[in-house]
């Protein structure tokens, strides 16, 4: 397995993941009609769009098989919003359904931690829908909930969290994490 900057040419592969990733992480959570209309190629311009964009203080990284497959992507950078403490923020990580709880995951966040410090950043939040399984994950890696909002998804209101980090080498140093 490779963890590797995306490229030109990796939006399909990031885009079949994320959409993937919703179906089988999300059923239940937001409203099936929602996941029901997710496709990869409705997701491919947002991507290309990403990769292309060159923002230097962004990563976004796929985990790639030796065949060339992506299974996996995060993506990081500046905290969006500015409504909390934080200047770093995981944007978003998806795995494989068959591919979590290998490690991946966690290689994928260090890169994305390693970037963020190396823009001088020492905090990261992420924000996670409550009942996401991967919430657990993130307490692993020592993220503390520090903030909830409601968002809407289709027809539905849901919570999101956020889980935060007042110091990002606890995201490094974590060897007890089974994402």
């Amino acid at each position: 397995m490779q963890i590797r900057q995306a490229r030109q040419g990796d939006a399909e592969g990031i885009a079949y993941v994320h959409t993937e990733s919703w179906k089988s992480t999300y059923q239940g959570i937001v409203p099936d009609h929602v996941l029901h209309h997710l496709t990869t190629e409705s997701r491919v311009p947002q991507w290309e769009k990403q990769i292309g964009s060159g923002e230097k203080d962004q990563i976004l990284l796929v985990a790639e098989q030796q065949d060339g497959d992506i299974v996996g992507f995060a993506t990081g950078g500046k905290e969006r919003e500015g409504k909390l403490p934080y200047e770093g923020e995981l944007y978003a990580i998806y795995l494989l359904q068959s591919y979590q709880q290998s490690g991946i995951g966690r290689q994928l966040v260090g890169r994305v931690v390693q970037h963020l410090q190396r823009l001088q950043m020492r905090t990261m939040l992420i924000w996670v829908l409550e009942r996401n399984p991967a919430c657990r994950f993130y307490e692993k890696m020592g993220g503390i909930p520090v903030h909830t909002k409601r968002i809407r998804i289709g027809d539905k209101d849901v919570t999101e969290v956020a889980y935060a980090w007042s110091d990002l080498s606890v995201c490094l140093t974590s060897n007890e994490v089974d994402e």
